[in-house]
């Protein structure tokens, strides 16, 4: 080996940079070790909120300390936070969502709210199309805008405005104004990627990933370690929208109130008499009796809305009254005449109230001067009193455009504050623009004795009264009862400003901190017993060799972790599993080199002839092997998202730190320990004559081999089109809860219970991990708005399963995953919406399919035969057809997870990657024969290249199964179906390399081209 000098300096320089780098790592987990201790010391742990608490003093602690020297003099808190081993959700919790910009809310506010009847007509075919296409929403709204007859996009009352003035004209063809659609698109897509990225900058969640998925309009963030989850969310979905509005009092609107009513209550009797049998005179006399009820609280309530009191009328006494008063009748307080609040409500009413007053005929009632009245709610708050949240209603002075006088656009600087009452409010600044208006608007609430509300996502955060004359200078507050935390998150929103368009959040996973915490402890224990397994076999089958194949195995392991820790790659469990992967990666590499040297020493040479001829020789296969597993890897970083693409850059960095490891820094051992005579052999007494002249004909037995894996195939090409697979959530879209319980409980019984058409529908629970612990999988509410609908899920979870939770669980305790030491209820959630199921679907297809062309390629092209490209595809369809079948037949007998989701494809791109790798040896060393035993017939040469690959195959087969079955075993239940397809992956991989791949590309060589040679005697019985 050349440069030996140069291959040692470079090991250690880049040893010491990895240790470096992990050194910050350990710098970390020793101060927030001590921020912990701290915490629990300061923190009574019988205190009702005593994990809030210590999450507080620990926040206190790292804040306190974050500049100051924590190591060596030079190295701060922040610092070494900053050069941290990232760990993912997975292993630390969190929050990890791709939202989605609404392209249609872009093209609308492009159009100035056209309320054209073209565009709209253009929009809502877009809509319907989006939900089961694959293209972009623009895509789909230009193809059904173009078939439109006479439509253009450059009316003057679509796209012809002052919003795009100087980019469309009312002379552009569509075609022309299309691409410019698409650029002004982009603009809006990159202020949005902008905006958010400054919310969570303020946010101040360390180490957070957030990037664009391509044009899209989807944006995907990663917050590990976030634990308010629902604060997070409301950050990033808020469009920050403020406005500033007049209201009207409550005494100006009382009248249409009470006019609504009186219509609403006729209207339902009306229904009621219709649908009821002719009234005996009994029940007239009910309903006379009713119907005085109803004019007394009319005629109470219209007295109360008029004048200053502030008498409540209790929705309780007024509840048989719903149909008589169903708008009066659900006031739980009317508001004070001469101010804003017209009246409280239930905030489950909000819906059903703002029906009833904005119906048509009903707002046909309003005089002149309230006929642009628009009706808002204000922030809800939970009543401890009456156990529900209640809002107030709110009736503000719009015009006929629907504008506020004054936007969010004019604020320059926003900051958490407090009033001297104490109350916390949030400060503004507006530029000289908004200070002019501002000035104007509250000169005239002062000369009017009326309020101006500020509303933000069109809900009321507050609607003060101007008593102290007009504001000049542009200075404004917001206050709604806010907590500091709050508050502090309103200023970062308006500081770094509004989203051009809505966000939903079509993708969710959040993972509680103690998942995580378990997750690293399986993760640890099996990424440790699978290298102590590996590390005492390596020295049990080669000795002294071995040893040395363990010592660069691990630094091998070191270099890993450390080009994780420099290039900030985020380590997650299926990374964990990446690295496990990689030691058999790893020890292949070692064992076909250590092969080849047995090989070459039997055959009489000295120790350094066989050591250089055996690494020589044994390169070439390690090249070809490695580099189609690093080709799938790569195509499955370029398809997968999150943990998937962990996996990905753990496996690609694994293989490039192997091939180092395995060709250089074992060489300087070996190499090292022969220079002075000393004899290695390579193996123990015990197996140095293990798979030695091994001669078998595999050929004779290929046509066995087809009908075994004919059969095989056919059982599961069968089970694939009768029984499908069991497809997760990431491909059909749904949500997915895991869910502890203080008991064992029956999965068959809490599928059924919320499969009841009352609660899901349809729903799926399943044993996992332990028997206290089920994963629930449902699609109720898939199209939903995502708020709502996950509340009302987690509802009724809530409420079906609280009877085997502790008897002293609340709802809030029940959703809760941020707290670390949490033993019960909702451990993690998944969320995948429809429109991205789709997409990872068709993602994972090109990403099979890709790597499979690929890699067909790269043989053919090393291989100069597409027999050899052939045989190898064939074998790898055959390997994933068969994975894929055992998983359809076995899905609903296994007690763990065998969902077909993003971790099974990459599970799959796995097997493939193993079974080339495997192919690949073997027709390497079939090419290396064919070369050297020019004299054989074709057959000979095959069957012997076979036998010779024999030892290696075996030696790595049953490395990587040792490594596969220790992570299956101790890895947790997350992984346990991902590790099955791999288990099962490698036995057939294994397989399908010496009776599927090889026989294939013998028998098309042999029909192709004839005889590949002259076809000599054939041997004496005897020489074989």
């Amino acid at each position: 080996m050349q440069n030996k000098g140069l291959i040692r300096v470079f090991a250690i320089v880049f040893a010491l940079v990895s240790i470096y780098q992990l050194t910050y790592t350990f710098i970390t987990n020793k101060v927030e070790g001590d921020a912990d201790a701290y915490a629990n010391s300061i923190v009574n742990s019988e205190d009702q909120n005593a994990a809030a608490l210590r999450d507080e003093a620990t926040k206190s602690y790292l804040d306190s300390i974050a500049s100051k020297d924590v190591w060596g003099g030079y190295t701060t808190y922040a610092d070494a936070k900053e050069q941290e081993l990232q760990k993912g959700l997975d292993l630390k919790g969190g929050i990890n969502v791709i939202l989605q910009i609404s392209v249609k809310d872009l093209l609308i506010g492009m159009a100035d709210g056209s309320k054209d009847p073209d565009f709209r007509t253009a929009l809502e075919r877009a809509d319907e199309r989006v939900k089961d296409g694959q293209a972009d929403y623009f895509d789909y709204f230009i193809e059904e805008f173009n078939a439109i007859d006479g439509a253009k996009l450059g009316s003057p009352d679509i796209f012809s405005n002052q919003e795009m003035d100087g980019v469309i004209d009312f002379n552009m063809s569509n075609s022309e104004i299309e691409p410019k659609l698409r650029v002004k698109l982009k603009e809006y897509m990159v202020s949005a990627f902008e905006v958010l990225r400054k919310r969570i900058d303020k946010f101040g969640v360390t180490q957070p990933n957030i990037q664009r998925l391509g044009d899209s309009g989807r944006i995907l963030i990663e917050l590990p370690g976030a634990k308010d989850i629902k604060r997070v969310e409301d950050i990033l979905t808020s469009t920050a929208q403020l406005e500033f509005w007049h209201v009207y009092k409550a005494s100006e609107v009382s009248q249409f109130v009470i006019e609504a009513d009186t219509y609403w209550a006729e209207k339902l009797a009306a229904k009621n008499q219709e649908s009821q049998p002719a009234d005996s005179k009994e029940a007239v006399a009910v309903a006379d009796a009713a119907q005085d009820a109803a004019d007394e609280a009319v005629d109470a309530v219209g007295d109360i809305l008029g004048n200053d009191a502030t008498t409540d009328v209790e929705g309780e006494d007024a509840e048989f009254n719903y149909d008589q008063n169903p708008i009066l009748s659900r006031m739980l307080a009317p508001g004070n005449g001469t101010g804003p609040v017209i009246a409280t409500f239930k905030a489950s009413d909000k819906d059903l109230i703002v029906s009833y007053l904005n119906d048509a005929q009903v707002r046909s009632k309003l005089p002149a001067e309230l006929r642009n009245v628009k009706f808002a709610w204000g922030l809800p708050v939970l009543n401890d009193e009456l156990g529900y949240e209640i809002t107030d209603l709110y009736a503000i002075r719009s015009n006929r455009e629907g504008e506020a006088p004054l936007g969010g656009a004019v604020i320059t600087d926003a900051r958490q504050d407090f009033e001297l009452s104490g109350q916390v409010v949030v400060s503004m600044s507006m530029n000289s623009e908004g200070a002019k208006i501002w000035e104007d608007m509250t000169t005239e609430a002062y000369q009017n004795g009326s309020q101006i509300a500020v509303v933000l996502d069109d809900t009321v955060y507050s609607a003060p009264g101007i008593t102290n004359g007009p504001i000049t200078g542009g200075s404004s507050q917001i206050s709604g009862n806010f907590t500091v935390a709050e508050a502090e998150d309103l200023a970062n929103v308006l500081r770094a400003g509004k989203l051009p368009a809505g966000a939903e959040i079509i993708q969710k996973a959040v993972v509680g901190p103690s998942l995580g915490k378990e997750a690293i402890n399986s993760g640890l224990w099996s990424f440790g017993i699978a290298l102590l397994l590996v590390l005492v076999w390596m020295v049990f089958y080669y000795g002294r060799a071995g040893l040395y194949a363990d010592i660069a195995l691990v630094v091998n392991i070191l270099f890993i972790f450390g080009a994780l820790a420099s290039l900030k790659a985020v380590l997650t469990l299926p990374g964990i599993a990446g690295i496990v992967l990689t030691i058999g990666i790893s020890v292949d590499a070692n064992v076909l080199i250590f092969e080849r040297i047995r090989e070459e020493l039997a055959k009489g040479k000295s120790q350094a002839d066989s050591i250089k001829d055996g690494f020589n020789n044994a390169l070439s296969s390690i090249l070809d092997a490695n580099i189609t597993t690093f080709l799938t890897a790569l195509i499955l970083f370029i398809f997968g998202t999150g943990p998937i693409q962990g996996f990905a850059t753990t496996l690609m960095i694994g293989i490039l730190t192997s091939l180092f490891t395995a060709i250089f820094i074992t060489r300087l051992f070996i190499d090292g320990y022969g220079k002075n005579g000393k004899s290695l052999a390579f193996s123990t007494p015990l197996t140095k004559n293990w798979f030695r002249n091994v001669n078998i004909d595999f050929l004779k037995k290929r046509k066995v081999a087809y009908m075994i894996s004919l059969a095989f195939v056919l059982i599961s090409a069968i089970s694939l089109f009768t029984k499908s697979l069991n497809f997760g959530i990431d491909f059909s879209g749904g949500r997915t809860y895991t869910i502890r319980f203080e008991q064992p409980v029956n999965a068959t019984e809490v599928t059924k219970m919320l499969s009841a058409e009352d609660v899901f529908g349809s729903a799926e629970a399943k044993t996992y991990g332990s028997d206290n612990q089920l994963k629930i999988s449902t699609k109720y509410g898939i199209d939903g708005v995502d708020a709502e609908v996950t509340k009302e899920i987690e509802d009724k979870l809530f409420t079906n399963l609280k009877q085997y939770m502790p008897a002293d669980m609340d709802m809030a305790t029940f959703v809760d995953v941020s707290k670390d030491d949490k033993q019960y209820g909702i451990m993690s959630n998944f969320q995948v919406g429809p429109t991205i199921a789709d997409d990872i679907l068709t993602g994972s297809l090109y990403a099979i399919f890709g790597s499979l062309i690929v890699v067909f390629l790269y043989i053919l092209i090393r291989f100069r035969k597409w027999q050899f490209s052939l045989g190898a595809v064939i074998a790898v369809f055959h390997d994933v057809l068969i994975v894929l079948g055992i998983f359809s037949l076995t899905y609903d007998l296994l007690p763990f997870n065998m969902e077909i989701d993003q971790a099974f494809i990459a599970a799959i791109l796995t097997v493939i990657g193993y079974s080339l790798n495997d192919t690949v040896v073997v027709f390497d060393r079939i090419r290396e024969f064919i070369n050297e035993r020019t004299n054989w017939e074709f057959a000979r040469t095959v069957n012997a290249a076979i036998s010779s690959t024999i030892s290696r195959t075996l030696n790595t087969s049953l490395t990587t199964l040792i490594v596969l079955l220790a992570i299956f075993t101790f890895g947790g239940e997350s992984i346990q179906g991902f590790m099955l397809a791999l288990i099962i992956g490698v036995l057939v991989g294994t397989y399908s390399s010496v009776f599927i791949a090889t026989p294939i590309m013998f028998d098309t060589m042999e029909k192709s081209n004839g005889k590949l040679l002259p076809k000599e005697p054939k041997p004496a019985k005897e020489e074989l």
